[in-house]
């Protein structure tokens, strides 16, 4: 089973690719397996536990110090680009990062808190960094306001909120869903078959006329997302946690990112966002599968 478990997300990626048609489908799903995904993962820690550390100071400083460099380089070279490339650092921690990171042996609470941080960071953020940015700029600032804050709040602010009630009013409830973790790791799996197939469509629908671009941002943002990982595994490492560190800079929010990319910036530009899906989950795909080597050697 646990050979399995591995094998997982590679296989989901496989089978989002060959249906992507039909699971591209499933995309309005997406939202409601995140908001589950956050609830079992909020009941296996307490509002006590979440606190703001000097590690999540220093990651939110990365988020959003190093999309802003990106962005200033790439511009240089090609607007659209630079859109999609600082696209890849400005986006929020993905809600399923919690679980990947319960897997490697993070702390939950450390993850957890700054998954509401980041997430919550951009989309307070957001429409002002869109402001000045992309074909969308001139877009009214209230507008463009309620409509990132609406997409993210709901989902990352009610899972924690109905965790706790039913801690509550339901202790037992709430105890027995925070054992069983692993609900939140297939809700992730499917979760991410569904955005692969989304991606896959995504790509499909761009012309050859921007082939040596879209290569370029799908190259870049591989080697951003290698960065990001070591660079939050390096700051996590600091504060004895190197898994949280590392999912929390390097596992990004991406439907959102794809969702914002192509609602306020060039279209094209969302090649790069999409590229990371696949980047950042061969790279989990490899740490569990290093993980549970580890676990087993150890076992021996």
């Amino acid at each position: 089973m646990e050979r399995f478990r591995s094998l997982m997300l590679p296989l989901a990626m496989l089978a989002g690719y060959f249906f992507s048609g039909w699971l591209s489908a499933l995309a309005p799903l997406t939202p409601t397996l995140i908001f589950l995904m956050l609830f079992v993962t909020f009941c296996r820690v307490t509002p006590s536990q979440m606190k703001f550390t000097l590690l999540h100071a220093w990651l939110l400083l990365f988020q959003f110090g190093v999309a802003a460099v990106v962005y200033a380089v790439a511009v240089r070279f090609d607007a659209t680009s630079a859109q999609g490339l600082m696209i890849c650092v400005y986006a929020p921690t993905a809600v399923s990062a919690v679980v990947i990171a319960s897997m490697l042996g993070a702390d939950i609470a450390t993850m957890a808190t700054f998954t509401l941080l980041s997430n919550t960071a951009v989309a307070l953020s957001a429409p002002v960094v869109f402001s000045f940015i992309g074909p969308h700029a001139a877009l009214p600032f209230w507008e463009s306001f309620f409509l990132v804050f609406r997409r993210v709040i709901p989902i990352l602010v009610l899972p924690f909120v109905l965790a706790f009630l039913v801690k509550r009013i339901m202790p037992r409830v709430h105890e027995a869903i925070g054992r069983y973790q692993i609900i939140s790791f297939y809700l992730w799996t499917f979760s991410l078959m569904i955005v692969t197939g989304q991606t896959v469509v995504i790509l499909s629908q761009f012309d050859g006329t921007d082939f040596w671009r879209e290569v370029v941002m799908a190259a870049v943002a591989f080697v951003i997302c290698v960065v990001q990982f070591r660079a939050g595994r390096a700051m996590g490492g600091r504060f004895g946690d190197k898994p949280a560190g590392g999912q929390s800079l390097g596992q990004k929010n991406t439907v959102l990112a794809i969702w914002m990319t192509q609602s306020y910036l060039d279209p094209v530009a969302s090649v790069a966002p999409a590229s990371y899906v696949l980047w950042q989950n061969i790279v989990n795909s490899w740490q569990i599968w290093r993980s549970r080597s580890q676990e087993k050697r150890a076992g021996k």
